[in-house]
């Protein structure tokens, strides 16, 4: 009986052991997760504090780590500083966006279906050329598109500009969106063909729903990246009033030696982060669902 109590004790003890070594791990886990979210928010927290400093907080040296009241001054000269202020460059850069958003999955969508469900010569070779290009750097190819641009009179146009970012969006789309399609059963779709559907109606009307987690992370990835890009608005615009929100803000001096105004610089930083923060926290469901989890709920 004692051996029987004793091995029991050891047992329970043992399982003791194993249950806080679990949650102590897991505290671990915890732990680096929130070390590594600070380190991410940092610089948003830190910009986000700079911009509602006074101006002359702002450009203070040292700076001051908090201000001594909020002031929204900085806000206030992004309206109005230039010719035209920040809200005509913000529009700049969401039209330009938003073209590249919609070229990006017109193309991408029709480009890895043909790749997933129709055989023609020379598939695969022009497969492995497109994803050929992801390992070119695409600062290499802007002066041929510049000349490209130039030649087709849309150098110094929005339209242009969205046309060279749907050019660096479309390798990584048409990627991702053939294995969208290849990961989708095809006895879905031969049951859709039976029922008379044509290619482009199933395409529409049965297909996107199937694969819209994949058009979601392309439209997702075409903002992000067109919003924020700087060096092909820098070489392509030469009008400041078609210049993007990046090209806008390295514009942004004080006082006759051209010094940065680090306030309004921290302001305008804000103001950019803002729209690809909103999409992103919109549409994550659908960026985080799995492929077939999607198909299944819809």
């Amino acid at each position: 009986m004692r051996s029987t109590a004793a091995s029991a004790h050891r047992g329970l003890t043992q399982q003791q052991i194993r249950h806080w070594r679990r949650r102590a791990l897991l505290a671990l886990r915890y732990i680096i997760l929130i070390v590594l979210a600070l380190l991410f928010v940092f610089p948003i927290a830190w910009s986000f504090i700079n911009s509602i400093k006074l101006p002359a907080e702002a450009m203070a040296v040292p700076p001051t780590y908090l201000p001594s009241q909020i002031a929204l001054e900085n806000y206030v000269e992004l309206t109005t500083y230039g010719k035209i202020g920040v809200a005509q460059h913000v529009y700049n850069s969401a039209v330009v966006a938003l073209i590249t958003v919609a070229g990006s999955i017109v193309l991408s969508t029709l480009g890895g279906y043909g790749f997933a469900r129709f055989n023609f010569p020379g598939k695969n070779f022009l497969f492995i050329l497109v994803l050929s290009t992801l390992m070119i750097p695409f600062q290499s190819i802007l002066i041929p598109l510049f000349v490209m641009i130039v030649q087709v009179d849309l150098h110094n146009t929005l339209f242009g500009l969205a046309l060279v970012y749907i050019t660096f969006q479309l390798p990584f789309g048409i990627f991702l969106m053939r294995n969208s399609f290849l990961a989708v059963p095809l006895e879905i779709e031969e049951s859709a063909l039976l029922d008379g559907c044509s290619s482009l109606s199933l395409l529409y009307r049965l297909m996107l729903r199937l694969v819209l987690p994949g058009v979601v992370t392309v439209a997702i990835y075409a903002f992000i990246n067109s919003w924020n890009e700087f060096l092909a608005a820098l070489i392509f615009m030469t009008d400041q009033d078609n210049f993007t929100l990046p090209v806008f803000l390295t514009t942004i001096r004080y006082g006759i030696w051209g010094e940065v105004d680090w306030g309004a610089l921290q302001a305008g930083v804000i103001v950019s982060i803002i729209p690809s923060l909103g999409i992103f926290l919109l549409l994550q469901r659908y960026y985080m669902d799995g492929l077939m989890g999607g198909a299944v709920k819809n």
